[in-house]
């Protein structure tokens, strides 16, 4: 029973009808866009927006209902991705069992989804990225975080191109001196013609080096 039915019998609510009211209220917040996710995504698929004048998709969601083309995208990319890859998340006790708080938020599948193409992560690195989603219900950017820092770590390393890197770098910097120091010689006129020539042909080379 929610506050609106307790006002009609004339009664207040206690302290711990307030609570499970408010915990019932969360957990549909959570959930709705999924919903809202699986209407668009038949409105989508159909190009139902068509029939109603719009030319495009993001049109008839800014101008009909309010939504940023990036925000209707995202409900659809991750409605489907739960309908293909984890439809256990679509069950209508999947909600119903969980604490409110473990109730994940789109961004957080979103998340998740992106997660899931990612070849740096083994299998093991995303089911606990699942698991932190759906059982813990971990904020998204905490699971961005935990996912950024996963495939720095899976990330593998060529170290002939870590050195050729670090040498690229390392000739920029001289680079960079070089030509700040012929300016400055030119201006103050502190070195021969000679030398100015040989400071540029060796800037030539290095660019060449770096291009």
């Amino acid at each position: 029973m929610d506050i609106a039915s307790l006002r009609k019998l004339n009664q207040s609510p206690t302290a711990d009808q307030l609570r499970d009211i408010v915990k019932r209220h969360a957990k549909s917040f959570k959930t709705s866009w999924i919903n809202l996710g699986q209407t668009l995504y038949s409105i989508w698929k159909d190009k139902l927006f068509h029939e109603w004048g719009f030319e495009k998709f993001e049109h008839y969601t800014q101008k009909e209902i309010g939504l940023k083309k990036s925000l209707s995208i995202k409900l659809l990319k991750a409605y489907l991705f739960l309908e293909e890859d984890e439809p256990e998340y679509l069950k209508s006790d999947f909600g119903e069992s969980r604490d409110a708080v473990r109730v994940p938020h789109y961004d957080a599948i979103d998340v998740l989804r992106l997660a899931k193409n990612r070849n740096e992560l083994n299998k093991h690195d995303y089911l606990q990225l699942k698991k932190d989603i759906f059982d813990k219900g971990k904020d998204a950017s905490v699971v961005k975080k935990d996912l950024t820092a996963l495939i720095k770590e899976r990330k593998v390393v060529d170290p002939e191109a870590e050195r050729a890197m670090r040498n690229a770098v390392a000739v920029k910097k001289v680079l960079s001196a070089l030509i700040s120091f012929k300016k400055d010689m030119q201006s103050l006129k502190l070195i021969p013609h000679e030398i100015i020539k040989d400071a540029d042909e060796l800037i030539e080379k290095l660019q060449s080096e770096v291009s």
